[in-house]
């Protein structure tokens, strides 16, 4: 999977984490996080978490693993305190403690669906393709999650791991439909047209995906081989051009230079 659509942000027993989401009779709940604190201790643990988020998306690791801790010394029943230790741990690729502290979460709210949609893309990431999908579904039947895009690309995202393209393109369109600027979902939706050569299709979601964002070198490859295959010589010149001026030296440029488009 290349670097810059790849999310963010997969053998074992799912079992250490209370089994599969989908045969369980837990209700839907609404994240925990996204929920009023109830109470001092609680309104503590999840201020520490907020703050801990923010740190783990700083990439300040250390600090975010301390105010987790600090949210459970204040209030040792808080879930979404052991899913940000698990993310800690995941991205620190400590997965044995990350999926510990994804399963404490579970436990204590196992109808949550930002903490099965974590969980569902540790699995995804640790090689467990295929025993994540029920948490990203699990995730995607809360009618109170409101962004239910997110488990649907990490699905599709997975799926496209296995090499299961046709799962993969139905997560995808339907996450697009939640997120229509969602453009991971575009770029890989492209990726899958341009490989079951439905190209106009393909060309279509390029041009959508390049109206949101500036194109990177990833897109310039795949739409200069949409033009390519299509046979429209001034598209993939004019791509071929962008991509040798701003994206020298990258993978895709060493590609275009050797003729490797397939």
């Amino acid at each position: 999977m290349n670097r810059a659509f790849g999310v963010l942000i997969v053998a074992g027993l799912v079992g250490a984490c209370g089994g599969d989401p989908a045969r369980q009779s837990s209700p839907v709940e609404q994240a925990v996080s996204q929920q009023s604190a109830a109470g001092d201790a609680q309104k503590r643990a999840k201020i520490h978490t907020e703050l801990g988020s923010l740190y783990l998306k700083d990439g300040r690791y250390a600090v975010a693993l301390d105010e987790a801790r600090v949210a459970i010394a204040a209030d040792s029943a808080y879930a979404p305190a052991y899913n940000l230790l698990g993310l800690v741990h995941m991205y620190l690729n400590e997965n044995r403690v990350a999926e510990e502290n994804f399963a404490r979460a579970l436990r204590l709210a196992p109808g949550d669906p930002e903490i099965n949609n974590n969980f569902g893309w540790f699995l995804c990431q640790t090689g467990r393709e295929q025993a994540s999908m029920p948490y990203f579904q699990a995730a995607v039947r809360s009618p109170l999650y409101d962004t239910p895009g997110k488990p649907l690309t990490n699905a599709g995202l997975c799926s496209l791991r296995i090499r299961d393209d046709k799962a993969a393109e139905d997560f995808l369109l339907r996450a697009l439909r939640h997120e229509n600027e969602n453009v991971q979902a575009l770029y890989w939706l492209a990726d899958i047209n341009y490989r079951s050569n439905r190209l106009g299709e393909a060309r279509l979601r390029l041009a959508d995906l390049h109206k949101l964002i500036e194109p990177n070198a990833e897109s310039l490859w795949l739409a200069l081989r949409v033009e390519r295959r299509i046979g429209d010589r001034e598209g993939e010149a004019r791509f071929s051009s962008q991509l040798r001026r701003k994206f020298a030296g990258t993978p895709e440029h060493q590609r275009l230079m050797q003729g490797q488009y397939d």
